[in-house]
């Protein structure tokens, strides 16, 4: 019942958080290319490729990555990028059945879905940063006799 409720939701992209890890990899699977490094050595402006526009968007439009973290040893700068396909969440592990008042509760587990990512933006997806499953609470309550979803918090 709850993955038939995701199922119904229109689909979504996949927002991956790009470290300096996974700019090497979008580099090394040609997602981008270096347009211009700055005289301070570590910044620089990347353009996405042909391949690269096929299997992204950047969050925040166009199409140059401006990367521009505070140090050349910066591990906390990132940017946002998102794929191009669309999934549904999955859903996994899904707990026992909690009879709380005229409701029944189920923990599971939701996962970010990968499915159709080419296998180098499915790695950088992989990369610290990025949240790929998530503990949810499904509410369920008796409606004309039937036990229906009533929320997924």
């Amino acid at each position: 019942m709850i993955q038939a409720k995701y199922d119904q939701t229109p689909a979504a992209p996949v927002s991956i958080t790009v470290n300096d890890t996974g700019m090497q990899q979008g580099d090394n699977a040609k997602y981008w290319t270096e347009t211009k490094r700055y005289p301070n050595g570590y910044w620089g402006d990347f353009t996405l490729t042909p391949d690269g526009k096929k299997v992204l968007t950047l969050s925040g439009g166009g199409d140059v990555i401006k990367w521009r973290p505070d140090s050349p040893t910066d591990t906390h700068f990132v940017i946002v990028i998102q794929s191009v396909a669309t999934n549904h969440p999955k859903v996994r592990d899904v707990g026992d059945i909690q009879s709380i008042g005229d409701t029944k509760t189920a923990i599971f587990t939701e996962d970010v879905n990968l499915d159709g990512l080419p296998q180098p933006l499915a790695d950088i997806a992989h990369n610290p940063g990025n949240k790929l499953s998530a503990t949810r609470t499904a509410t369920f309550v008796l409606t004309n006799g039937a036990w229906t979803l009533q929320s997924i918090e």
